[in-house]
């Protein structure tokens, strides 16, 4: 990239983080000052709860959470502000589709298609919905050289008794993309529906619900330079009507009596009791500075520094890279082990360099499991990452044996 955005980002002006190296994004993403101060304009100036106050400052609070939810639908193109559900997180979207959607659908005898390469948030509500409805969870695997999922694995895994198939867009351990428009459209001939976990995804390149024909797809905020907190549930608006909510309380219902209640229409169906309209107004803010960029932009840096980062690596004896050796299918995400050494002492020894990565099993246990590669570090870079940085890295990550007292 020709500008640097790390101007934008005040966590790296801090003087404990002058010279911090942040390899960590695919965990998180750090927050650029566009997105402080819209988070601090908001409780500034608007702060009210949203959508029950006929006061001009509720009425304030109220358009700018339904504001960012239109942005969220524009960013995503989806058909209408109705289909967008803000949660905290990815994870809670799962969930809600899992508890909503899982248990009325499902029944015994059903199948629910999963990849092997999912995050943990991905399996364990379908696990929760197997275990109650007495359906089979059922696993495409991957190619264990590339990690690659092939189509002809997904037809070989496919039949009328499959209901969910479930696929992350980006594996956030292989890096690689599933091509979820074709698995999508293979689901759909089955007679089954998609979720797509977009959390690897939506903040590295465009992701077009309508395009894709996705029935479900979730993401969290905070990893694509948002707030934490605030996660996003896109559905289908048919899927969603049709579905029981998660969450019962305020704001989610038209009318209560004694005995029973009706449910409030969408979105606000599932956003049950007071919402997190400063997290919204955050994430809105993170998308107009994301686009401010560009996604292809972003796109285009992220694969550049993830073949400086392989090609760098491949020359750095008794370092193995997990996954495909195409470094443009990482999505600048590159996991790997060292010969004789832990991953979480790489990650220890890099922290004492000001080099933050991720080590551990990446909350993907089954894969690494699959793979059998329990344990992996994982350095992964966004649009506020240099070239200047990779190359100190790289430095750094040639004396890691030598500093374990290993020879190269």
């Amino acid at each position: 990239m020709t500008k640097d955005y790390k101007k934008d980002f005040p966590i790296f002006a801090a003087e404990q983080n002058k010279d911090l190296i942040y390899f960590d994004n695919a965990a998180t993403a750090q927050r650029p000052l566009q997105v402080i101060q819209a988070i601090s304009h908001y409780y500034e100036t608007d702060n009210a709860n949203p959508l029950r106050g006929l006061y001009d400052l509720s009425v304030r609070a109220t358009q700018d959470y339904e504001h960012a939810r239109h942005t969220v639908a524009q960013f995503i193109n989806a058909k209408e502000d109705a289909e967008i559900i803000f949660t905290r997180n990815a994870s809670e979207s799962l969930n809600v589709i899992g508890y909503s959607y899982g248990l009325s659908a499902v029944h015994q005898g059903d199948e629910i298609l999963v990849s092997i390469m999912e995050h943990h948030s991905n399996i364990l509500p379908w696990q929760m919905v197997c275990q109650q409805t007495g359906a089979k969870l059922v696993y495409m695997e991957c190619d264990k050289q590339t990690g690659r999922l092939s189509l002809d694995e997904v037809k070989s895994k496919l039949s009328s008794k499959t209901k969910i198939v479930a696929i992350t867009q980006v594996s956030n351990v292989l890096g690689c993309t599933n091509p979820v428009k074709q698995i999508a459209q293979l689901a759909h001939n089955a007679g089954a529906i998609i979720v797509v976990d977009g959390s690897q995804s939506v903040p590295h390149f465009t992701v077009d619900v309508q395009d894709i024909d996705a029935d479900f797809l979730a993401f969290s905020g905070h990893k694509l330079a948002g707030p934490t907190g605030c996660g996003v549930l896109y559905g289908k608006k048919a899927l969603l009507e049709a579905m029981p909510p998660f969450l019962r309380g305020g704001e989610m219902i038209e009318y209560v009596t004694r005995e029973s209640a009706t449910w409030a229409e969408l979105p606000a169906k599932f956003e049950a009791g007071t919402v997190n309209a400063g997290g919204a107004v955050g994430l809105e803010a993170a998308i107009k500075y994301i686009q401010s960029i560009g996604l292809k932009t972003i796109a285009q840096h992220d694969n550049a520094l993830a073949k400086l980062l392989m090609d760098g690596m491949t020359q750095i004896p008794h370092i193995h890279i997990i996954g495909d050796p195409d470094s443009s299918n990482h999505c600048g995400i590159v996991t790997f082990t060292i010969d004789d050494v832990h991953p979480h002492d790489i990650a220890s020894v890099l922290d004492t360099e000001h080099i933050a990565i991720r080590a551990g099993h990446h909350c993907a246990q089954p894969l690494g499991a699959y793979l059998e590669v329990p344990a992996t570090a994982r350095a992964s870079v966004y649009l506020y990452n240099t070239e200047d940085e990779v190359n100190i890295f790289l430095e750094k990550l040639a004396k890691v044996r030598s500093w374990m007292g290993l020879k190269n």
